[in-house]
């Protein structure tokens, strides 16, 4: 009986600490605006310079809808200003976009926008 008693508490104890390591791993992800005030817009290629991004922090993009949208894009459409088949385009003005590991591009497909500066490059640790 007693066997069973401390492997039980071992699971429970092993369940507790995974748990906290989560929560610890998204009370420390952050959120960054994209562009600061001005939101999206032209001219913010160079918006991530001297941040230090990870996995799971979250970039929001502020826009009007009527004007612009966001297109994760991978690096060829990025340094090409062209939308990938396949890409998901959000266009409710308040994406939200969590960042996975590596490179993550964004760019905004509507003509001239991209050529325009709009698009970042952000690389997450």
């Amino acid at each position: 009986m007693g066997e069973g008693r401390g492997s039980a508490m071992v699971c429970v104890v092993m369940v507790c600490v995974l748990l906290m390591l989560q929560y610890s791993q998204m009370a420390h992800a952050a959120v960054y605006t994209v562009g600061g005030a001005q939101g999206w817009t032209f001219n913010v290629a160079s918006w991530p310079k001297g941040k230090r991004f990870r996995a799971g922090d979250t970039l929001v993009f502020n826009y009007s809808p009527s004007a612009h949208n966001v297109v994760g894009v991978n690096r060829l459409g990025y340094s090409r200003c062209t939308t990938p088949r396949g890409s998901k385009v959000f266009q409710t003005g308040k994406d939200q976009i969590k960042l996975v590991k590596g490179q993550n591009f964004f760019i905004c497909s509507l003509p001239g926008h991209c050529q325009g500066g709009m698009k970042i490059a952000v690389n997450a640790i």
